[in-house]
C-alpha cells in the first residue's frame, strides 16, 4: 500500500511505483471514476506518443489517405 499526502492546493506526488504501474509521465492525465464510494485511477487514453511526427519526413508528402493516393499516383506517372 502507498500513500500521498495532499497539499492545500489539492494536489499530490503520486509514487514511483504506482506511476509505473498506470504507464504514466509528466503531462499524461488520470481519470477518477466514484464507482458506489469505491474511487478508481487509471490512465486517461492518449494519442499515439508519435502522432506529433506524422508528415515530418517529406514536406511535400500530403496527409490523408485519398491525398497520399492521388501523390503516389502523381510520382508513377499514372
Amino acid at each position: 500500500m502507498k500513500q500521498a499526502k495532499v497539499t492545500s492546493k489539492g494536489q499530490i506526488t503520486i509514487p514511483i511505483e504506482i506511476r509505473r504501474a498506470l504507464g504514466v509521465g509528466p503531462g499524461d492525465r488520470l481519470v477518477f471514476e466514484n464507482d458506489s464510494g469505491n474511487i478508481q485511477v487509471r490512465a486517461a487514453a492518449r494519442s499515439s506518443r508519435l502522432a506529433k511526427y506524422r508528415g515530418i519526413g517529406n514536406p511535400k508528402m500530403p496527409s490523408g489517405r485519398k491525398a497520399v493516393v492521388a501523390w503516389l499516383r502523381k510520382f508513377r506517372g499514372q
